[in-house]
């Protein structure tokens, strides 16, 4: 009869072993909480969620809680923002006030859309 051995386990990496079929967790540090992160960035954790939803804030709703990837936060904060003032908004807004194919365009694009063609002032 031949003789049977079990074969060795593999070895996880830094020696972290994996707790009831879950992923061994990261090293301390890596992933914040919310209250990490606006500790991290120095906010209030309002301001932390409302910069997820308003900036692009790089964070993760797991449940009712939020997890950021400490170097998605660094790369963020490297990013230039783009801002926008009002002033600006309204002046783009503005620009086709005037344009003479603006109507021509509209007609179009709703005529693509599908939508019924309304002149001004119907």
């Amino acid at each position: 009869m031949a003789r049977t051995t079990t074969k060795p386990q593999k070895k996880t990496k830094a020696g972290a072993k994996p707790l009831n079929g879950r992923p061994p967790e990261a090293p301390a540090g890596d992933v914040l909480t919310l209250a990490e992160a606006a500790a991290y960035l120095r906010l209030p954790e309002s301001e932390v969620a409302n910069l997820v939803h308003t900036q692009g804030l790089p964070g993760r709703a797991v449940g009712a809680e939020w997890r950021f990837l400490k170097t998605a936060l660094q790369d963020w904060l490297r990013t230039p923002s783009i801002k926008g003032s009002k002033e600006a908004m309204l002046s783009i807004a503005g620009s086709w006030k005037d344009d003479p194919f603006r109507d021509d365009m509209r007609k179009e694009i709703n005529r693509i859309r599908g939508r019924p063609i309304i002149e001004d002032g119907e």
